[in-house]
Order: structure tokens, then sequence, then C-alpha cells
């Protein structure tokens, strides 16, 4: 078998020494693979390159296309941006795979029969990263959810399931209240569900659903969800199996393929040799999977299990009574390494028959809707002390519109005027909402609306336009309007 090419970071904090681990174990397993390595993370962050990644770096991935990275630690403030994010986005990968198993009863958990798969949107929500600050008090930030990422994830979710013989999918969403955005996300889940009859299927808000995953996540098997979901609730499965540490993800794309540790970089423990390899590793028994080394993948997993079941335990999973060795990292590896080619004695042996390979993702097309524009919200910056928005009300009343009504004031999505609640708290930063006047407006129509409150001197900062989609009125309604 030839080598496969994959890039290699060994990142920041605990990175170098649980990839130095991870690379001893998969090398002793016999998986072909010829690591190349590149420099990412902090180092570069400093060299004044705020995406804390060079064009060297990108030239090795475009080549390779699988990356296995350590954690690395993005500086605060300065207008960093999230390395992971980056790297999601820019090579498209979509879905974001975090199996979270119990190993009891040697590795202590309440939860002893969990082996759930948490599948989370990993481009969009609130995670692109789209912030505004438009007046002194205020600050945006946008939740962007597009049918089509929604649909991959969503169909990577029902195909992970019947690849690997799971029996339920649940979606997690925060629909009763964000009707739109969510709202999307849950109705292309009933759409693509009905794809695959065979495989059951629910939906649960979000918020109970995490109650669900701390206290019975034995009853879950596949959970698809958004993007800050995912990542919060998959954090809560890792924990209550043993260990954030045990938890390793994969990343996928069409194309392309990230896997690293659910984990930080963890930089107050880093150069003790204590850290947890185990994340990493098996990040890297998932990447072997997805370069067609199974057997490799199996053969190291098989011999993590039997050092668990052994008690030879790093420090973040060593509790008396359950453990029998407390190992470092590199001695951690090497008990591994030890037990290459046996088999766990109770916990459930391995194999990987089955895999979702670089598949590409069927999409389904629907045909674009009639649009209409029937508003505008036109938020403004406005401040006079009392913060009344009745007096906010008497000056706009007094810009005429030959175009729009003006219908309302909100402040933080709250009606406040007309008939507002006193005791309602107002910021500095108020929507307007306009309705055309007839069936439909236009741009110049905006144009000219927003020229009328320039000339009476409001302060608008933002606008965002009402559209109806065939008919049906495609914002939301603030509330109490």
């Amino acid at each position: 078998m030839s080598k496969t090419k994959i890039t290699v970071a060994y990142g920041d904090g605990i990175g170098p020494e649980i990839m130095k681990a991870t690379l001893a174990v998969l090398n002793a397993a016999g998986a072909e693979i010829e690591p190349e390595i590149i420099e990412i993370g902090e180092k570069v962050y400093k060299k004044g390159v705020s995406t804390g990644i060079e064009a060297k770096a990108w030239d090795s991935l475009k080549e390779t296309k699988v990356f296995l990275k350590a954690p690395i630690t993005t500086p605060q403030g300065g207008g960093f941006k999230s390395l992971n994010v980056t790297t999601r986005k820019t090579l498209g990968l979509y879905a974001n795979v975090r199996p979270c198993r119990a190993y009891h009863p040697f590795v202590k958990t309440h939860h002893p029969a969990t082996d759930m798969v948490v599948i989370r949107e990993n481009e969009e929500d609130l995670y692109a990263g789209i912030e505004y600050q438009q007046s002194p008090d205020v600050v945006q930030a946008i939740k962007l959810i597009s049918r089509q990422g929604c649909e991959r994830v969503v169909r990577y979710a029902f195909e992970y399931a019947r690849a690997y013989g799971r029996r339920k999918v649940t979606c997690m969403t925060k629909d009763n209240i964000m009707k739109q955005a969510d709202g999307l996300f849950r109705s292309v889940f009933n759409e693509i569900g009905k794809e695959y009859p065979e495989i059951e299927q629910n939906h649960i808000i979000i918020d109970i659903g995490s109650a669900i995953v701390a206290d019975r996540p034995e009853t879950l098997d596949v959970v698809v969800t958004l993007n800050l979901y995912g990542d919060i609730i998959s954090d809560i499965a890792a924990q209550i199996t043993g260990s954030v540490g045990l938890g390793g993800s994969s990343n996928i794309g069409e194309n392309y393929a990230m896997f690293e540790a659910i984990h930080g970089s963890a930089p107050d423990i880093a150069g003790k040799g204590i850290a947890n390899p185990s994340g990493l590793l098996n990040a890297a028994i998932m990447m072997l999977v997805h370069i067609g080394q199974g057997e490799a993948a199996a053969k190291i997993q098989n011999a993590w299990l039997k050092t668990l079941e052994d008690g030879v335990h790093t420090g973040d999973i060593y509790k008396d009574g359950f453990s029998k060795t407390k190992a470092g990292t590199q001695a951690f590896a090497e008990a591994v390494i030890a037990r290459l080619g046996q088999q766990p004695v109770d916990l459930q042996a391995v194999s990987y028959q089955s895999h979702l390979q670089k598949q590409k993702m069927p999409k389904t097309s629907k045909p674009r809707p009639g649009k209409s524009l029937a508003g505008v919200d036109v938020f403004v910056d406005w401040n006079k002390g009392t913060n009344d928005p009745n007096e906010l009300a008497e000056l706009v009343q007094a810009v005429a519109s030959d175009d729009f009504e003006h219908k309302n004031i909100a402040s933080r999505g709250v009606i406040v005027y007309p008939n507002g609640n006193p005791e309602t708290f107002c910021a500095d930063q108020w929507r307007l909402r306009y309705m055309a006047k007839e069936t439909e407006a236009s741009h110049q129509a905006v144009v000219r609306l927003l020229g009328a409150l320039s000339d009476a001197g409001i302060d608008f900062v933002k606008t965002e336009h009402l559209y109806d989609f065939d008919g049906k009125r495609a914002y939301s309604l603030a509330q109490g309007e």
C-alpha cells in the first residue's frame, strides 16, 4: 500500500506532547501515512498573521486534503480570528462529528450506557463570526443559516446513521423562538428524513435536549444540530462519559477533512507530560477510517480500549478503585503500543467495514419562490438621556414618506411604541419598522426614506429589508407586535 500524505500540525500548549504520542502509536500500528508538518497557531499569530495560518501551510492542506491538528491557542483581543473556524469555512468542512461513548466500569461515569454521536453543522450559525457595534450600548451578532448548509449536514447525519447501523437521528433546535433560522433547519430535517424511512427520527428543543444529554444520554443515538448548540452539547456528552480529554472529532467536507481533539490547548499543564493524548488519538483513528485504513484504525482503538481495561489511565481519568496505574502522556502511548494486536475483554471491540469516505452529498433543489419587498426596518442610534421612545416617535412621525407607513418602534426586540410598557428597558439602538403603503415597495423607495430620516437628523446605522416569499412573511415580529 502506498502511503497517504497527511498534513500535521503540532499546535500549542499540550499540542506537541499529545501529537508526538499519537504519531508514535500510529507508526507502531503500521499506519501507512506520510506526514507533512506545518506551523499554525500562536507563533504564527505573533508574526502578525491574523488567521494563524500562512500561505505555505494552505498549500500543504490543498495537496493532502487531510489534516491532523493538535489544539492551538488563539490570542485574546487584537482582532485574531479563530483558526478552527477559518479552516472549517475555507475548506468547506460542513460536518463536525463527535462520537461520545462510555467506557464503564474502567472510566468512571454515571451514564454507563452512553453511545451517541453528535453531528454539528460546522460553518454557519453564530460561528460565522459576523458582529457589529453600531451604537455605544448595543452589539449585534448575526445568526446566519442557509438552506444548503442545513441540507448538507442533515443528509450527512442520515448517511452516517445508515453506514454505521445507527437506529435513530434526533434533531435539536430552538425553533419555538427562532422560527426563521432554527425553523429552516428543522424543516430541512423533516424533508430529508422522508428519504430514510428505516431510521427513527425525532425533534427536541435544544434546552430540554441538553438536559437529556446530561441526564439520559443512553436514549440518544445520532444527534444533528446547529453549530453553537452542537459545540455545547458535544462537550457535555464527552464530559459525562468520563472526560472531555477522551473525545476526538472529525470535520468533514466534500473534498477535505480535518481531525482534532475536542479539548483546547490547556497551557496550564503544557510541558508537564501529564496530558491525556486519547482525544487526539481517537481523532487519528477517525482519520485512518476516512482514508481507507480501517484495519489499522481498529487495531489502535482495540489496543486503546484494552489499555483502559487494564487500568492504565492518565491523571484526568485516574480514580482510586477504578485505575491501577497513573501514566503520563508518553507512558500512556507506550502502554497502547504494547497492546497493539490485543482485543478488549469487557469493552466491545471495534471493526471498520463501512464508512463515509469522501462521499459527495446530493443536494435537493427547490424552485426559487416569488419575492416581494413588504417593508424595511431602519435601526437608529438615538440617546437623549431619558431614552423615552415617545420622544423618538415624535421625531420619526414628523418624517413623511409617500412610500412607507411607520408602524412601530422596538428596542432589543420588544415593542416600545405605540402602547409600550414604561417598565421596558430601552438601549440606544432602536428599530423603526416601516411597511409599504402599496403592495410592494422598491429599493428607490428605501433610499428616499433614508434620505428623509437623514435630513431630519436621525442617525440610521443599519437597515433590514422585510420580504415576503410566495406571499408568506419571512421576517420576525417583535415581542408584543
